[in-house]
């Protein structure tokens, strides 16, 4: 798998539960909600060259889904129980704003990483970046896994508490 791919499908990961829930709010039928999601995942992987990296990606991703949406619409025009375009478009910018709050709560979570001691970052790293569980941690750092578990413990809640002081970003 090339780099764009894999940062495409990194990058959907991540907003893959926003896109879902603008899904089910317009998308009534459970089974239509999975087709579309489907869709909106293959659009934003193929349509990812498209994308501008300096702007987030969740709300692009929504506008893809938007998209979508509005074939799906079409194709389903004769059911009164359906979203018109202005309810749809409604429905995505308020989707927008909330993304828009988790890029900036993203943004802070990035401050407070930085502000970790180095071992604390490695943790990080090794558990949600490269995905280890704590018995494989421990083998890199030679730790317990026991003591992974704790040391990760207490760097989420150094996190914790970085992100709900009120001046997280200011001091970055």
């Amino acid at each position: 798998m090339d780099d764009p791919t894999r940062k495409a499908m990194r990058l959907w990961a991540l907003a893959q539960p926003a896109v879902s829930a603008f899904i089910t709010a317009v998308v009534r039928d459970f089974s239509d909600r999975d087709d579309v999601l489907q869709d909106v995942a293959v659009a934003v992987i193929d349509g990812f060259a498209a994308y501008d990296e300096s702007r987030p990606f969740t709300p692009w991703a929504i506008g893809v889904a938007r998209n979508q949406i509005g074939l799906y619409l079409r194709r389903r025009k004769r059911d009164r129980h359906t979203f018109d375009s202005d309810a749809v478009a409604n429905l995505a910018s308020a989707f927008d704003a909330v993304a828009e709050d988790e890029a900036h709560l993203l943004d802070r979570l990035r401050v407070c990483v930085s502000r970790l001691d180095t071992r604390s970052r490695r943790l990080c790293q090794l558990r949600y970046r490269d995905d280890l569980k704590p018995a494989a941690i421990a083998e890199v750092l030679s730790m317990t896994a026991n003591g992974v578990s704790k040391a990760l413990q207490r760097v989420r809640a150094q996190l914790r508490i970085c992100l709900e002081g009120p001046r997280a970003v200011a001091r970055g």
